[in-house]
């Protein structure tokens, strides 16, 4: 590893502090607005990042371009543990927080957009803050490096190495730097528009400009932050409704919303299998949470319908934002939205789990090997859009998921070391790793995460982290063989 390399690292961040910054002084206008007293801090905050982002900028300048490709993977694990931890700056000095251990979680959560919280009172905060807190979920919701691939054109670095260390389950863009610049910003201008859609349908439904943008924000990047402490259950049916469209959008493929939105529709082909299954996943679901809601709790079936259509499309894209408090329900229903968490939405978009495009590879690839058991002469090729996939492919998905399982079961065995009680330590491994954020008992529902150990904090942080990065892109920089010649 060149000493030059890791100077060029040293001059990115520079690049991506200079952004947060910026991003951060918005959280001036809130506070001017509302009154809030948090104009100094705010200020104090955004030219501390900026500062810091500029020297480092100016100090490295002259080291403008990586020559290992090794380096993409570290350097995007450094942006999202450097852009966190300067994140922690609007809770420390607004004084939301006096922990340094409960900043770094929230702003953590936020950064990877999982929506895990540790304010039991989250209208309480100051309104800066409440934006701040939104701004995180949306540009992290997207992904940071993907924004700056986007809008930084002659990056010096491998711009594909990058692209597949931060968006490992989204579509290959192809080894083109060019082609995957494309990628970026058709996806980037489908992200802007969707948001700025939403913003207006929630405005003109009636409800406030400031709860219309930061709701907007934090679920269209199936983040999960709300300005109420109740989430989204104090919004009229018909605002939940709008936000379940938000959710439902942002757990869609965005190359795949591009081509339909600009109306080339035989560029996608016969690219559906996914699509398909992202639907009927969703709308079988929803029906079973909606009947069981109503046979077995007694509610309404218009109640129930709606609970079921809001909080089911939620855990599917793990943005997390809660209608009802789900750990009263029936345990089944519990159990199922803790398994649509898991599994996520489409693949190449803002939602996080295992990805649906990767559980329909598992399933059918285990369907080809027991058709071999049956009929061992018979070549049964698993295949995806009418299309046999590649056995590397297969093997891939099968490597993910036993990683993605085993992380999850020492999420939950190092939660229970940390003193979090079982069931607790399930639901918050699970809601950590796959950035859906409530879990199960007091951090489920309207709960939080303020009574969990600093130790629990900090071990969730790393879930969270890790699940963004979707387990590999970390685990990979901690093997030997990786920094090898």
């Amino acid at each position: 590893m060149k000493s030059s390399d890791i100077k060029a690292v040293h001059r990115f961040l520079g690049t991506y502090l200079i952004a947060e910054g910026a991003l951060m002084a918005l959280c001036l206008i809130p506070a001017l607005h509302f009154g809030d007293g948090t104009e100094l801090p705010i200020t104090l905050s955004a030219m501390f990042t900026l500062a810091i982002g500029v020297l480092l900028r100016q100090r490295y300048k002259a080291f403008h371009t990586i020559e290992d490709r090794r380096i993409a993977y570290l350097l995007v694990v450094m942006i999202w543990v450097v852009m966190s931890l300067f994140a922690t700056l609007p809770f420390l000095t607004t004084g939301s927080t006096t922990s340094f251990t409960a900043a770094w979680f929230e702003s953590m959560s936020g950064v990877t957009s999982c929506g895990a919280t540790v304010f039991p009172e989250v209208g309480s905060l100051p309104a800066s803050v409440l934006l701040w807190r939104s701004m995180t979920q949306w540009f992290g919701g997207y992904g940071i490096v993907l924004i700056v691939l986007a809008l930084t054109p002659r990056l010096g670095i491998n711009k594909f190495a990058l692209y597949s260390a931060e968006a490992s389950g989204a579509d290959n863009a192809g080894r083109n730097t060019v082609r995957t610049v494309v990628t970026v910003r058709r996806t980037l201008a489908v992200y802007l528009m969707l948001t700025l859609a939403f913003i207006v349908a929630l405005y003109l439904s009636g409800m406030q400009l400031w709860d219309a943008v930061n709701l907007t924000f934090t679920n269209i990047s199936s983040g999960g932050f709300s300005v109420n402490t109740d989430s989204i259950a104090s919004v009229t049916p018909l605002q939940q409704y709008i936000l379940a469209a938000a959710m439902f959008f942002s757990g869609m493929n965005f190359t795949m919303l591009f081509l339909l939105f600009t109306f080339r529709w035989k560029q996608l082909g016969h690219k559906f299998d996914q699509l398909r299954a992202y639907i009927a996943v969703y709308l079988l679901a929803a029906a079973f949470v909606t009947i069981g809601l109503h046979w077995h709790s007694g509610i309404a079936w218009g109640d129930s319908i709606r609970l079921g259509v809001v909080q089911t499309v939620s855990a599917l894209t793990t943005t997390g934002s809660v209608v009802a408090d789900y750990t009263l329900w029936w345990t089944p229903l519990t159990f199922l939205l803790l398994m649509l968490a898991i599994s996520g939405g489409m693949a190449g978009s803002t939602s996080g789990g295992l990805k649906i495009m990767r559980v329909l590879i598992l399933l059918r690839n285990a369907r080809a090997i027991l058709r071999n058991r049956l009929h061992p002469n018979v070549v049964n090729p698993v295949r995806l859009n009418g299309k046999p996939i590649s056995g590397h492919l297969a093997n891939n998905v099968m490597v993910i998921f036993i990683v993605f399982g085993a992380s999850l079961m020492l999420g939950v065995m190092g939660l229970m070391l940390c003193g979090v009680n079982p069931s607790e330590s399930i639901g918050a491994s699970v809601g950590c790793l796959t950035g859906y954020g409530p879990g199960l008992g007091a951090s489920g529902g309207f709960g939080s995460y303020a009574h969990f150990p600093p130790a629990a904090l900090w071990f969730s942080s790393f879930l969270m982290l890790m699940g963004r990065l979707e387990c590999m892109t970390l685990i990979v920089l901690l093997l030997p063989r990786f920094w090898r010649r």
